[in-house]
């Protein structure tokens, strides 16, 4: 269960409750919610209707409940770079998925979530955006619907790869992506695929390899593998997109940091995390 409480100034003085909620951020879902929910909506200290107005001074309260379910809990190592009482950021490991599927139960990311949080208020993993199983790096979720809601496409994200061959300066690539055939994993460029948008900037390079930082605009499956590999350089590591393997043993890619504006403080948050061990090496090496 998450509290939140409001001290309204003169510039929202005379709004209904629920506009002001609105205008903060709360989905007409999370509204009804509230409604319904006992002490769901209290000003000061008393429960209000959504429609009564509020006035300078007053302080508005809503309690969020929690709502969702967790995976089966699992007791795997789990690295916590930021936590607050709205979200947790979490250091993704390569190999280990962010969500069960069929081929993997009791060995994802929300099995180790589900176990650091056994007992405590929060009841459901909400992952605001995915890592596919084989990149590392931050991965952040929201601990209430609310943050979720706020934080949903509004994240900045810093991905660093390590492709295949020589990239110098800074491009974009603009190419539509979509499924390759009847392939439920692989993705092409195509067409009538989905736009996608990628910014890179070579950071080093050594002719045979290239360390890039890289944003993007969309966020379609694989996109960043899809990308490079269609320009001729693919990730080193992603023998799904043509990388060799000969250095690194999964697609060299991680989300080294991230930054977002906090969705109840609404303070900016900026998260960085080190390149795991693999591809540090491979970085080192490029000489």
């Amino acid at each position: 269960m998450r509290i939140i409480t409001f001290k309204i100034d003169e510039k929202s003085a005379g709004m209904q409750i629920r506009d002001y909620l609105r205008g903060f951020g709360v989905s007409s879902a999370l509204l009804t919610k509230l409604k319904q929910t006992e002490n769901g909506i209290t000003k000061n200290g008393i429960f209000a209707k959504a429609i009564e107005k509020i006035e300078c001074g007053d302080e508005l309260t809503i309690c969020i409940k929690s709502e969702g379910t967790m995976p089966k809990p699992a007791d795997l190592p789990l690295d916590i770079i930021y936590e607050d009482e709205d979200v947790l950021a979490l250091n993704k490991p390569a190999a280990m998925p962010v969500h069960e599927s069929r081929n993997h139960r009791g060995d994802t990311l929300s099995n180790a979530v589900a176990n650091y949080m056994k007992g405590k208020r929060d009841s459901a993993f909400r992952a605001v955006f995915r890592l596919d199983r084989d990149t590392s790096g931050i991965v952040l979720t929201a601990k209430n619907e609310l943050a979720a809601a706020k934080l949903a496409g509004k994240i900045k994200k810093d991905y660093y790869a390590v492709v295949c061959g020589e990239i110098a300066g800074k491009g974009t690539i603009d190419a539509p992506i979509r499924r390759l055939g009847d392939s439920i994993i692989k993705r092409g460029v195509f067409e009538d695929g989905d736009s996608a948008i990628t910014h890179y900037e070579s950071i080093k390079t050594n002719g045979k390899y290239t360390l890039l930082k890289i944003n993007l605009e969309t966020g379609r499956t694989h996109q960043i593998r899809v990308h490079f590999s269609n320009i001729g350089h693919p990730l080193a590591g992603d023998d799904l997109y043509g990388g060799s393997r000969a250095d690194i043993a999964r697609q060299a890619l991680h989300c080294k940091a991230i930054c977002f504006t906090h969705p109840v403080k609404g303070k900016k948050i900026t998260l960085e995390c080190d390149f795991p061990p693999d591809m540090e090496k491979l970085i080192e090496e490029m000489k």
